[in-house]
């Protein structure tokens, strides 16, 4: 079915308090639809308790919604059990989960592959390991702003014992092949993972077609709230990962001797969870799987494509990614100035070498007034800000409640903006 946002936008509180509001920075954060706030606050108003731990009635009812919502999350992204699937705050989490306890068995020597369009939260918890003498690579970014397949496999060896790698970057919309890079890494019997943060509330995402051993998101940007997110392992790797946090929960015996550690996934769910933020999620799922995600994608491409026809009609304006919505997620960066042209091939190229005639903080404020909401900064991706040559960009992210002529209004504001700071 078609997406309607007219329609849609009507379940979302927040733009019928804020009825002039144009929220186009979903790449962050997403509005959440009343039944998820209701189903929130149904579950605080009826059964609130600890979950695993009370034989009371409530208690055991919200066991059964918590590890409910745990199975509609593995139905949701195609794994093989419920077990596969760990609660955590979010993608930063997860991966930090990951760098810990596959860390604890890496040796001096090894390597962790990585790709030049990661997020903050897929690197910087990488970098930890190398005070033991890991070390980390990159596969490059080709001019187009693609990934460079042959670079990956090329840096992959014998010593490349980690793979990690999103699947949408959330700067470029770039969307990498997942299926094809972790077929590279089985093929090369390295690990595997997955930063799904940008693709799982914006398209189908079957983690056995994908071949992944890992992949993590985040519920905050699929209609859910805050603070929960999803850590995806095979079982059989998740069987063997030590702990990443101790305490209450996640243990099978305690004495002043030592702890055995719950079955997976509870060994990695030390102390009490956040039961609201499971159940909020399953609510949200509920909502998208009532659209379809082929329909959610098909929208952001078709917002996308609009942009791209209309984009012209700024003077300046120099967009990041690819230009074809095929390869792109719901992600429009630009910056509107004096821009110079730049070297994507230029290893050496690390300083930021465009002066902007509309800083993006500047162009985002504008916009506020505008009641229109992006996002301006380096977008937790420093590193590729810099392989790009600029200090931070502007960024667009539509979602289902946007239509064209949001889109329309944003570039009408675009124009004016550029007036203005002209003067």
């Amino acid at each position: 079915m078609s997406v309607n946002p007219e329609r849609l936008k009507k379940d979302f509180p927040i733009f019928s308090n804020n009825p002039d509001l144009i929220y186009l920075d979903n790449a962050a954060t997403t509005q959440k639809p009343s039944s998820v706030i209701r189903a929130v606050s149904d579950y605080y108003a009826t059964i609130n308790s600890n979950v695993h731990r009370g034989v009371y009635k409530i208690s055991e009812e919200a066991t059964e919604m918590y590890e409910g919502s745990r199975k509609k999350v593995s139905e949701f992204i195609g794994a093989r059990e419920p077990a596969e699937i760990v609660f955590l705050r979010n993608t930063t989490e997860a991966i930090n989960l990951l760098s810990y306890t596959l860390g604890r068995k890496l040796k001096k020597g090894d390597e962790v592959l990585l790709t030049e369009m990661e997020h903050h939260s897929n690197l910087v918890p990488w970098y930890f390991l190398r005070e033991a003498g890991i070390v980390i690579k990159f596969a490059k970014m080709k001019a187009d702003f693609t990934l460079d397949y042959e670079d990956f496999q090329d840096k992959l060896n014998t010593r490349t014992v980690i793979a990690s790698f999103t699947e949408v970057s959330n700067v470029l919309g770039t969307i990498n092949d997942v299926r094809e890079l972790s077929n590279m890494c089985r093929e090369n019997s390295t690990i595997s993972i997955v930063d799904a943060a940008q693709s799982v509330p914006h398209m189908s995402v079957d983690v056995r077609a994908i071949g992944c051993d890992f992949l993590a998101f985040s519920g905050h940007k699929m209609l859910a709230p805050a603070g929960i997110g999803v850590l995806y392992g095979r079982k059989d790797l998740l069987d063997r990962m030590h702990p990443f946090l101790g305490g209450g929960e996640m243990i099978g015996e305690v004495d002043y001797n030592g702890a055995t550690y719950a079955d997976v996934p509870w060994k990695f769910e030390a102390g009490t969870q956040n039961v609201e933020g499971a159940v909020g999620l399953s609510a949200a799922i509920d909502y998208l799987k009532s659209i379809g995600m082929d329909s959610v994608r098909e929208h952001e491409r078709s917002m996308i494509d609009h942009i791209f026809k209309i984009m012209d009609t700024i003077g300046d304006l120099r967009q990041f990614g690819p230009m074809d919505s095929g390869k792109r997620g719901g992600v429009f960066s630009f910056n509107i100035g004096d821009v110079k042209p730049f070297d994507l091939l230029n290893q050496s190229n690390t300083k930021f070498a465009i002066s902007h005639s509309i800083h993006p903080h500047d162009l985002a404020a504008f916009l506020d007034r505008n009641n229109i909401a992006v996002r301006s900064g380096h977008h937790c991706a420093m590193p590729l800000m810099g392989r790009m040559g600029v200090s931070s960009t502007a960024r667009v992210s539509p979602y289902i409640y946007n239509d064209e002529r949001e889109l329309d209004l944003f570039f009408d504001a675009l124009s004016n903006c550029r007036k203005e700071m002209a003067r």
